[in-house]
């Protein structure tokens, strides 16, 4: 069995950036990437509508809190699928 180097795992993994990152480079006065820039908007739509459709504060908190690890720990890319795309 072949031992693993470190330059194997580096081959094998890959950044990821959340909306939380993106947010935070924003922040910083950094420019934004078009793909950057859609994520945000469509995160920042999604939450609102999730948390606006919702009547009971048990509810409200426990979804907040699934936003915020969404936007924490998720790939920002997850935001680029058409089913985030609101109007």
């Amino acid at each position: 069995m072949k031992k693993s180097t470190t330059k194997d795992v580096q081959s094998t993994t890959h950044q990821v950036f959340s909306i939380f990152d993106i947010r935070e480079k924003e922040f910083r006065g950094k420019p934004l990437t078009q793909e950057e820039r859609r994520a945000l908007t469509n995160f920042d739509k999604y939450r609102i509508r999730e948390l606006n459709s919702i009547r009971d504060e048990k509810t409200y908190h426990i979804r907040y809190r699934e936003l915020q690890v969404m936007a924490n720990l998720g790939d920002y890319r997850e935001f680029l699928d058409q089913k985030y795309e609101l109007e």
